[in-house]
């Protein structure tokens, strides 16, 4: 009887370690090139947030960028009023401020992330429109 009580904590065990792991991998965010990002913008399947300050964002942005100032003291608040069950994008000027926001927002339950590698100085480079 006791053999069987541990053997079956141990299946429950295992099994509900692997549901956790499961779930870590679905809300993983994925560090994507100008090339990707501009074939998620084609397909529309994305929602769109630049991190970087107003001013910045002022001086040229991604056509269909929403503005979240990753900075911002309500950076939280103004981030939870994207949709999380539809895939976002994320980038800034490099790449520091949107992995951060990446972060946030797997630990706040986004479904896909996705974060623009280089961010806006990539894209610039590789001869990609910015729109004021």
């Amino acid at each position: 009887m006791k053999i069987k009580t541990i053997l079956t904590a141990v299946i429950l065990s295992i099994l509900l370690y692997s549901c956790k792991e499961n779930n870590t991998k679905d809300t993983a965010v994925e560090l994507i090139t100008v090339e990707e990002m501009d074939s998620l913008l084609e397909m529309e399947k994305v929602q769109l947030v630049d991190v970087r300050t107003p001013k910045e964002y002022a001086e040229g942005h991604i056509e269909g960028a929403i503005n979240i100032d990753f900075s911002d003291e309500n950076f939280e608040t103004l981030i939870s009023e994207v949709d999380k069950s539809k895939p976002v994008a994320v980038y800034c000027g490099r790449g520091g401020r949107s992995g951060k926001c990446s972060a946030y927002m797997k630990k706040a339950g986004f479904t896909k992330i996705y974060d623009l590698d280089g961010g806006i100085t990539e894209w610039k480079y590789k001869g990609k429109v910015l729109v004021k």
